[in-house]
C-alpha cells in the first residue's frame, strides 16, 4: 500500500520511485533480498508511474551471481543502477571480482539503459584516491 501511495503521489511530479533489493550479509534482516521478488512486486503495477528497480550490481552479485543474466532479465524495469567492487564494496576497479567495463557496455549497448550509474562504494584510501579508477 505504501508503494502504491508513493508512486501515485510522486509520478505526476516526474519523480520515479525505485525499490532496492539488498543482500543480507550487508544488511541482516532487510525485507527485500531478492531481485526476483522485487520484479514480482513491480509487476503488480500496471499504470504509468509504476515503481522501478534500483539495480545495485554489488548486491546482485552477492545475492544471485550471474549479473549479466540478471541485467538482461530485469533490464526493462531498471530505474537506476549502482556499482561497487565485490566482495568488499571498494572501488569498482581491477582489484575486485566483476568485469565492470563489460557490464557497463552490456547495460548501454544491449539493454539500452540510458540513466545514471551511481558509484556507492567505500574508498580504500580516501575520496580523492578513490576516484582514480574513473
Amino acid at each position: 500500500r505504501n508503494l502504491t501511495s508513493a508512486s501515485a503521489a510522486l509520478s505526476p511530479a516526474g519523480v520515479e520511485v525505485v525499490i532496492e533489493p539488498i543482500n543480507t550479509r550487508s544488511m541482516p534482516g532487510y525485507h527485500l533480498s531478492s531481485f526476483v521478488r522485487a520484479a514480482e512486486i513491480i509487476s503488480q503495477f500496471t499504470a504509468d508511474g509504476s515503481p522501478k528497480l534500483l539495480f545495485d550490481i554489488f548486491h546482485c552479485q552477492i545475492l544471485h551471481g550471474d549479473v549479466s543474466t540478471q541485467l538482461r532479465q530485469h533490464g526493462g524495469i531498471i530505474g537506476h543502477v549502482q556499482i561497487a567492487g565485490v566482495p568488499d564494496r571498494y572501488e569498482p576497479d581491477g582489484r575486485q571480482e566483476l568485469n565492470y567495463p563489460y557490464l557497463l557496455r552490456l547495460l548501454r549497448e544491449e539493454i539500452g539503459y540510458r540513466g545514471y550509474v551511481g558509484c556507492e562504494y567505500h574508498p580504500r584510501f580516501g575520496t580523492e584516491e578513490g576516484l582514480t579508477w574513473i
